[in-house]
């Protein structure tokens, strides 16, 4: 497919998502943001709300200075393109780094790293002009020594306490950007929001039923695991934490690219209160509001290959706010 209004260098969109997060990160050319990344963009994180490139441009020195050999591998971009003329890349991404400096995640500890990251993008005309960014932070948390939880509570002090600090993504800070699709009517896409929508309205049962008994499972801590018990473990988990909370699908799409299996990306949130016993523990009563992002695969047996991640460490962060 050409790229109206890109520049030639890309071949496709997939070829212009990894090109330009190779350019930035690991080619160091930070100051590319300045026309790749619209001046007033929307970035959220689990973590935060950035509005403006310049704000990007920060966060990403800061990071840099903390991780200096930081690597982002793609693993995969999902996309589609809307009637507008918009695209929207969903990028799987494995990222390694050495804390070597000190910054968010507190002292230098010389930790090597491994984690994932799922960023989707909105794109015309070369720029970049919204963006929703997902690290496993839990992941990263825990190869520190941290557990999500503890790390929450320090981070709020070192941010200046519970009035001062960096508060997370919810609807209440959110603020609009000019993406505005729902994603695609590829049947991929439909079969996977078909299959999590059933999940979180308790039937478990449709994992047994639509994932391949040997399905490959990327799950959020930094998790790899195989078959129906652990995708089980992970969903019920989260859904028996939250079980009066509202489930709700914001951009799902599929894809068929030649020489991949039909995949599927969708981007979901989870938001009311903790009140049931799951993956945070004892219920707080808190009101949480989690962002996720799932990829899929699917195969001749199935669903194949799943990929989520979220931020254990928001959550805490948003419990540990209302809790004091």
């Amino acid at each position: 497919m050409a790229l109206t209004g890109f520049d030639p260098k890309w071949k496709d969109f997939p070829d212009y998502i990894i090109g330009i997060t190779r350019e930035i990160w690991e080619e160091r050319n930070i100051h590319t943001l300045h026309h790749y990344y619209a001046n007033d963009i929307v970035v959220r994180s689990p973590g935060s709300v950035v509005v403006g490139n310049t704000g990007v441009i920060g966060a990403t020195m800061a990071t840099l200075a903390e991780f200096p050999d930081r690597q982002l591998l793609g693993r995969d971009v999902i996309w589609c393109q809307n009637a507008d003329g918009s695209l929207l890349s969903s990028h799987r991404i494995v990222s390694t780094a050495t804390h070597t400096g000190s910054g968010m995640y507190g002292q230098a500890t010389g930790v090597a790293l491994r984690y994932r990251i799922i960023a989707d993008c909105a794109a015309r005309a070369n720029v970049i002009d919204d963006e929703w960014l997902i690290r496993d932070q839990g992941a990263i948390v825990r190869q520190m020594g941290w557990d999500a939880q503890t790390f929450a509570r320090d981070l709020i002090d070192r941010e200046g306490g519970p009035e001062h600090c960096v508060k997370p993504y919810t609807p209440a800070n959110d603020q609009p950007g000019p993406y505005t699709s729902a994603g695609n009517d590829h049947e991929a896409g439909q079969r996977y929001a078909d299959i999590l929508n059933r999940i979180m309205q308790a039937d478990m049962a449709a994992i047994p039923k639509e994932y391949d008994r040997a399905c490959y499972l990327e799950l959020p801590g930094g998790i790899d695991d195989i078959g129906h018990a652990p995708a089980d473990t992970f969903w019920m988990g989260l859904r028996a934490a939250l079980p009066s909370a509202t489930f709700t699908i914001h951009h799902v799409m599929g894809c068929s690219d030649d020489g991949l299996p039909n995949r599927a990306a969708i981007r979901w949130s989870l938001h009311g209160k903790h009140d049931g016993w799951g993956a945070f523990g004892q219920p707080t009563g808190a009101e949480v509001f989690v962002l996720g992002i799932s990829h899929a695969e699917f195969g001749p047996w199935g669903l194949r290959f799943e990929s989520t991640v979220i931020d254990d460490t928001a959550i805490w962060k948003q419990i540990v706010l209302q809790e004091g």
